[in-house]
């Protein structure tokens, strides 16, 4: 079965490595978002399993769009994708974040993570 993975973040090249790692995983289907109002149309399009989110982008920050995602049906699992510090941790938990990973990250921290999650 299948499983779809947005990918949301302005930068392209994170969007990029975070696509690329996951094409070798087999079973994800992979969107990807340039901000949080794209996202959250996406997500309503696609009903992804898994959500990378970027906290800082235009438009929509990652944490209104976590907000957004929480009131949809289905609701994906909400890895926040930050380089920011604690507090804006605590504010994306707050809004329903799952799990977390701190720019920069490699490859095998993005696959640790993915893997540890339930399927």
């Amino acid at each position: 079965m299948s499983r779809s993975v947005l990918i949301v973040d302005d930068d392209p090249f994170i969007r990029r490595l975070i696509a690329t790692t996951l094409e070798d995983v087999a079973g994800f289907h992979i969107e990807e978002a340039g901000d949080g109002v794209e996202a959250v149309a996406a997500a309503r399009d696609k009903q992804p399993a898994i959500v990378f989110l970027d906290i800082d982008m235009p438009r929509m920050n990652g944490i209104e769009a976590c907000r957004e995602l929480r009131s949809l049906d289905g609701k994906p699992t909400i890895v926040m994708l930050t380089a920011a510090g604690p507090e804006a941790e605590a504010e994306a938990r707050a809004a329903g974040a799952d799990l977390f990973l701190t720019k920069p990250f490699s490859p095998l921290d993005l696959l640790q993570l993915v893997d540890s999650m339930p399927s």
